[in-house]
């Protein structure tokens, strides 16, 4: 029996009769093809659903696929999920805030036009955006420039309140760039820390 056909038997007639079976490799990818897509749509939820909880430990993101001018608001969040924070800003576009804290270092700023087209897309977690961090700022100001902190703690004997990033290792340690407040709320100081690996 030639190799591409199935079950077969002879006839009446003693023509071969049975299912034959057409060897298509592309119907094999496209089904693989298929299963991927899926995946992906199921981690994309199960992201979007840990990060609407405030849970940063899912880092699976499809940030290259947003494109400024061309992504629209609901591509957004059918591929990101919903954002952790969304800003509102005077000319009435609005900002969706992606923060992949406390695991990830990165955060995310996707500003929204009020034709609901993407406009920019920021990585905010800089060296350039940290420097621009001075004494005098406010919480709200210092949060709107990084995005939703990794944690906050009080120091008592300091009168000091500090919220710190993850940001990329330094020296091959776990390095975090904190932002010291005074009791007033108000920035009077950043430092970086590092914890050393085991």
């Amino acid at each position: 029996m030639p190799p591409d056909m199935g079950p077969a038997g002879y006839g009446p007639d003693g023509m071969i009769k049975g299912r034959i079976l057409v060897h298509a490799p592309h119907r094999c990818r496209l089904a693989n093809e298929d299963r991927g897509i899926t995946m992906k749509s199921l981690l994309r939820v199960l992201c979007g659903l840990l990060s609407a909880l405030g849970i940063g430990a899912c880092d699976v993101f499809d940030i290259e696929a947003i494109r400024p001018g061309v992504t629209t608001a609901v591509e957004v969040r059918d591929r990101l999920g919903a954002p952790n924070t969304e800003w509102r800003n005077e000319d009435g576009s609005l900002t969706w805030e992606y923060s992949r804290q406390p695991e990830g270092v990165t955060c995310y700023m996707i500003t929204i036009g009020t034709d609901r087209i993407v406009r920019t897309v920021e990585q905010v977690i800089t060296e350039a955006h940290m420097a621009r961090i001075q004494p005098g700022w406010t919480q709200e100001q210092v949060r709107r420039l990084l995005g939703r902190q990794r944690s906050v703690e009080q120091f008592d004997l300091k009168q000091e309140v500090v919220w710190d990033w993850n940001i990329p290792r330094e020296f091959g340690d776990e390095t975090f760039f904190n932002v010291h407040f005074d009791r007033a709320g108000v920035v009077v100081r950043t430092s970086r820390s590092h914890k050393p690996r085991p």
